[in-house]
């Protein structure tokens, strides 16, 4: 797993917010392309940027850390939408700290999840006018993210992921990414902890190459002594990494353009 159930997305830090935006949220239940009902949460900013944010969770799926993470976008101007993973294998949309989500976790795939992004960035596009669409993923997220831009019909303008798994073999939900670099497009922000035993130097510089030798536009940010999943307000010890995270991110989004 990773963030814990109670864990609540750190604040964006006023020199990259001086005026916080108003916005307003709500659970929002669409339908995946099979016809099920696939829960989301969006955040709709009351004077958005151009960007807007498809929001990919961890293994746990769509819970009150990534509605909280929605608001935080919003707040900063740009419309944001997360989304759940299970609408094939799971009915119930409790994902407290009892939800046993690697039965689930086991039964996904990256097509479901790129075609349950298409469904939210549908939204952004037909509901609000959106034009640039940016994933924001997290671990099992965050892999999910850079499979995104292979999605030609998805068509996003850049992916974000914060420590987004590298190795396939541990969750069986996924290939090595470094293997599917030549598919992926730019511009990618990929943000990880340099303490995140779950993911290696040896890995990072593994992907890296890779993206390199494909000619993918991309940024690796590794903060030194962070563990996975330190995007958490309770992480005090890593409250620089996560005020520097913001501004990478929200940097990334107001320069991002769609191609």
């Amino acid at each position: 797993m990773c963030f814990d159930p109670a864990a609540t997305p750190p604040a964006i830090p006023a020199d990259a917010l001086p005026h916080p935006a108003d916005f307003r949220s709500q659970d929002l239940t669409l339908t995946t392309e099979e016809g099920a009902p696939l829960a989301t949460y969006s955040a709709v900013a009351s004077d958005p940027h151009t960007a807007a944010v498809v929001i990919l969770p961890d293994v746990r799926g769509l819970f009150d850390y990534y509605k909280r993470l929605a608001d935080r976008f919003a707040s900063a101007g740009h419309h944001a939408i997360a989304i759940d993973y299970f609408a094939r294998t799971e009915a119930s949309t409790d994902r407290g700290a009892d939800f046993d989500f690697m039965p689930h976790v086991r039964q996904l795939t990256v097509e479901q999840v790129q075609a349950d992004a298409r469904v939210a960035a549908g939204w952004l596009r037909e509901e609000l006018g959106v034009r640039d669409v940016v994933t924001v993923g997290f671990c099992l997220g965050g892999t999910m993210s850079y499979y995104a831009t292979t999605d030609p019909a998805l068509d996003v303008a850049g992916a974000i992921a914060f420590y987004g798994g590298l190795d396939g073999s541990r969750l069986g939900v996924f290939d090595d990414p470094a293997e599917a670099a030549d598919r992926m497009r730019g511009p990618l922000l990929a943000i990880y902890g340099g303490a995140d035993a779950s993911i290696t130097q040896e890995m990072r510089d593994r992907f890296d190459g890779a993206l390199r030798s494909a000619g993918v536009e991309h940024e690796f940010v590794t903060f030194d002594g962070a563990p996975h999943s330190f995007f958490d307000r309770t992480h005090g010890d890593h409250s620089e990494a996560c005020d520097e995270s913001w501004r990478l991110v929200l940097r990334f989004l107001r320069d991002v353009r769609s191609v």
